[in-house]
């Protein structure tokens, strides 16, 4: 089989981290592969914040457990790295162009064997005054909005294979 094509049918998102750090080469890597994702109009609107630094890394799972129904004490689930995807509030395709950022990092991570999942809340994350000071600091003024958080790192654990797909999910139109 096609190594894209089974790189897309052996992911899955991986919720228990290892400690050890992501060699920071390969964060590039997935990040690049994140950049080259489609866009609408080919603006290439979103942007990643890659986050390694481990009292930032805190801060945003602090962040994104304020808003977390499940009130996990880390919804990060000990990953040591997060990419962050936002994208301009202005834009009418921004939650379509950040998911396809998200899928590309997701993929790039486990063909490089790096595990990963994406983390909802992003939007609230960035929406809380204290997510807006951070983008602030950074010297992000534009008004983004949060669409993804990609944890990466080592799983914990042996990830399962991937579940029988539902049957009548397709309808050909020949």
């Amino acid at each position: 089989m096609n190594t894209v094509l089974q790189n897309i049918i052996s992911r899955r998102s991986c919720k228990k981290y290892r400690s050890d750090p992501v060699d920071p080469a390969l964060i590039e890597q997935i990040i690049e592969a994140g950049l080259y994702a489609a866009s609408s109009n080919g603006k290439q609107a979103a942007i990643i914040l890659a986050v390694t630094d481990k009292e930032t890394r805190d801060l945003l799972s602090r962040l994104n457990a304020k808003y977390d129904a499940k009130k996990r004490p880390d919804p990060f689930y000990n990953a040591p790295a997060v990419l962050v995807v936002l994208a301009p509030k202005a834009s009418g395709a921004k939650v379509y162009d950040g998911s396809l950022v998200m899928g590309n990092l997701m993929l790039a991570a486990h063909a490089l064997g790096v595990d990963s999942c994406w983390i909802h809340r992003a939007r609230e994350t960035f929406e809380d005054e204290e997510g807006k000071a951070l983008l602030k600091h950074l010297g992000i003024e534009e008004e983004y909005e949060g669409i993804g958080n990609c944890i990466l790192g080592y799983a914990d654990y042996e990830l399962p294979s991937a579940a029988p797909r539902r049957q009548n999910r397709v309808f050909h139109i020949d």
